[in-house]
């Protein structure tokens, strides 16, 4: 039984294996047209096989950005609580009420203490205006500082702000 296992288990990584290693092919067919797939052709076929490069995203963009806001109104949640921290002009974030990875990066700011400013693309002009300026894609948009982190990942962000 135990044999039975080992089998079983190196049959799957070998399966696996040869799925991660696949190969793309480059080939013209018989009427000139130029073919791509990931199935082994015969020599015959005279198929080029390309490397490709992986391109996802894994993590947040960060980048500098210029905002120039002159507003020192700070507040650490929708409330709108001014906080005499000066730490607290380091975080914006621009956001959406039906956004989860924003709810995610709030609560982390609060468990945290930190003091963070907050404009809901939605419902606030002055977000809304920012955001566009920022030429903002999705929410949420947090600026540390003078960078930018499009999204939110907790070990990237708290890489900018203790940096």
């Amino acid at each position: 039984m135990k044999k039975f296992f080992i089998l079983l288990i190196t049959l799957l990584l070998l399966i696996s294996a040869q799925h991660s290693f696949s190969e793309i092919y480059k080939y013209t067919d018989k009427d000139g047209n130029i073919r791509f797939t990931d199935k082994r052709l015969p020599e015959k076929a005279n198929a080029e096989t390309l490397k490709l490069k992986i391109n996802t995203v894994k993590n947040p963009s960060i980048y500098n950005h210029s905002l120039g806001t002159s507003d020192k109104t700070i507040t650490s949640n929708a409330s709108d609580k001014t906080i005499s921290n000066s730490t607290a002009d380091k975080i914006i974030m621009y956001s959406a009420t039906w956004c989860g990875v924003c709810k995610t990066a709030k609560k982390y700011f609060k468990n945290q203490g930190i003091p963070f400013r907050e404009y809901d693309i939605e419902k606030s002009a002055k977000g809304r205006k920012d955001f566009k300026r920022l030429r903002g894609k999705g929410v949420p948009v947090i600026l540390i500082g003078e960078q930018r982190m499009d999204g939110f990942d907790r070990s990237y962000f708290e890489r900018l702000y203790k940096g």
